[in-house]
């Protein structure tokens, strides 16, 4: 046996081979741009027909909030006529300078929102130093680990808005 004929034999195997892989891409690169183009015309003729157009994710989101969130927030949370002229509470309303008067607070406000979610990011820290001190059985797995974090997301949330730690009216009265 020849080691040319070999050679010669392993190379036109190698280039059918590479020949094949080459056309398969060809194909799919056709398929995939035929599917985009059908996609495409698809949203222009709907679009066109119906007089809505297509939007980004940029376009449909709310302030500050990104696709997927899955906190509840603070947005709305405060809707009625008297939330606008609200007291302070907790350390906000028990100052120690007696001179210094008291002021309403419009519990509605963005202003009041950002401060609200600056009290959840500490409330939120303190309860992470809480959490580190509880002892686990076993180690959590990824997903457990990540459902868990958003659960005390929301705890932390919740205590926010009914504990009446009284921060973020402290920051919405140094802000305004």
């Amino acid at each position: 046996m020849n080691i040319s004929s070999i050679n010669n034999s392993l190379n036109s195997n190698n280039n059918i081979a590479f020949q094949s892989d080459i056309s398969n891409m060809n194909k799919d690169g056709a398929k995939f741009s035929e599917l985009l183009d059908y996609i495409q015309n698809k949203n222009t003729i709907e679009s066109s027909t119906s007089g809505v157009s297509t939007l980004s994710s940029s376009q449909i989101l709310k302030d500050g909030k990104i696709n997927g969130d899955y906190t509840s927030g603070f947005d709305g949370f405060y809707t009625s006529e008297s939330d606008k002229t609200a007291k302070p509470v907790g350390a906000a309303a028990n100052q120690a300078n007696s001179h210094v008067q008291n002021k309403t607070i419009d519990k509605t406000s963005k202003l009041y929102e950002k401060a609200m979610e600056l009290e959840n990011y500490f409330v939120k820290q303190m309860l992470s130093s809480m959490r580190k001190t509880i002892m686990k059985s076993k180690e959590n797995d990824f997903a457990q680990n990540t459902y868990e974090d958003m659960l005390w997301d929301e705890y932390s949330t919740a205590l926010t808005k009914n504990a009446g730690f009284g921060l973020a009216d402290q920051i919405y009265n140094q802000l305004v």
